[in-house]
């Protein structure tokens, strides 16, 4: 499995399994289906709500087909509202029992916002903390703890902005190692990539292929779907390729850590495939022309509700789009 070295000297594969979104009854499957297509690596979260699920999957592989522990790289994350100092590591604890493991191999925090204990998805103005009230670093300085005392091989964030990754590491003691955002051809985050490359922060991409391809598509919306738009479909053709693997080749490519979701065995199997061969400059030169600028995962259905310290300003740093 290809593999990229982290600053903590630790070796990410370069593709995963997203675990987020399963329907009821499809993670434990698409786990051990997972296995046996060759994917080692998993990206989970307290969040996604199946992570005891996966953790009975990683426990059956490893009794029933002979994968050791220290084969896997299992990530999760620490949810919203468990960033004051004091609650970080229960909110560890319950990743590594669910996930029914000692350690893991990378633990991020899920985004930059805090809610009041037990709040899972804010519903008012009341069920969120401010960043002044449960600054980032307090929460940072506690993953450092649990670094150190071995829970976590490698600690990292998500969703953060340049902004907030360069405050980060002014004041952290171990700095990220990892940044998973959304990443994809038409959401090519260029200054993070070229930020994150310098400080030596990996990239990892959720929403790789940025949506599925709509049953109901027409002919005149095809262009507004990675999947289906003619510049990707003619690559894969080209390379007797899927359009995902183009999607996901062109992340890699950029050394860019993917972690696509999937049930279904052959699209796992198409998926890792992806490794098996190269796009060339031109190919490459075609799709950095696709980037639209635009996020699908803004936070807005959970973070700008009435009353809400947090708006698209403050969470990204940039300006809200027209």
């Amino acid at each position: 499995m290809r593999s990229k070295t982290l600053s903590t000297g630790y070796k990410m594969p370069m593709i995963g399994l997203g675990t987020v979104g399963f329907a009821e009854g499809e993670t434990y499957p698409a786990v051990r289906a997972a296995s046996k297509a060759g994917y080692r690596h998993f990206d989970c979260a307290f969040m996604y709500g199946n992570e005891a699920e996966i953790g009975q999957a990683i426990a059956d592989v490893m009794k029933e087909d002979g994968i050791k522990r220290s084969d896997l790289f299992i990530t999760s994350k620490l949810w919203n509202s468990f960033h004051k100092p004091e609650d970080v590591r229960e909110g560890l604890e319950k990743s590594l029992a669910d996930l029914q493991v000692d350690y893991l191999d990378l633990y991020l925090m899920h985004w930059p916002v805090a809610l009041r204990k037990g709040v899972l998805k804010p519903r008012s103005a009341e069920d969120y903390l401010t960043l002044d009230e449960v600054p980032l670093m307090d929460t940072w300085r506690a993953l450092e703890d649990c670094f150190d005392d071995g829970s976590v091989n490698t600690i990292g964030v998500a969703n953060f902005s340049t902004q907030k990754l360069d405050s980060l590491i002014m004041e952290a003691r171990v700095a990220p190692a990892v940044n998973q955002v959304e990443l994809h051809p038409f959401f090519q985050q260029n200054d993070l990539r070229s930020y994150c490359l310098h400080n030596n922060i990996a990239l990892t991409a959720f929403f790789p292929l940025a949506r599925g391809v709509p049953a109901d598509l027409s002919e005149s919306k095809r262009t507004d779907v990675v999947l289906t738009h003619p510049v990707i479909e003619e690559i894969a053709e080209k390379h007797g390729a899927t359009p995902a693997q183009v999607a996901l080749k062109w992340s890699i490519q950029n050394g860019i850590i993917v972690v696509p979701k999937s049930s279904n065995p052959g699209r796992l199997a198409e998926n890792i495939a992806t490794l098996e061969y190269d796009l060339d400059e031109h190919d490459m030169a075609r799709i950095a022309q696709l980037d639209r600028k635009r996020r699908r995962a803004t936070g807005a259905s959970n973070y700008f509700l009435p009353g809400s310290p947090y708006t698209w300003e403050n969470l990204w740093d940039e300006p809200r789009p027209e």
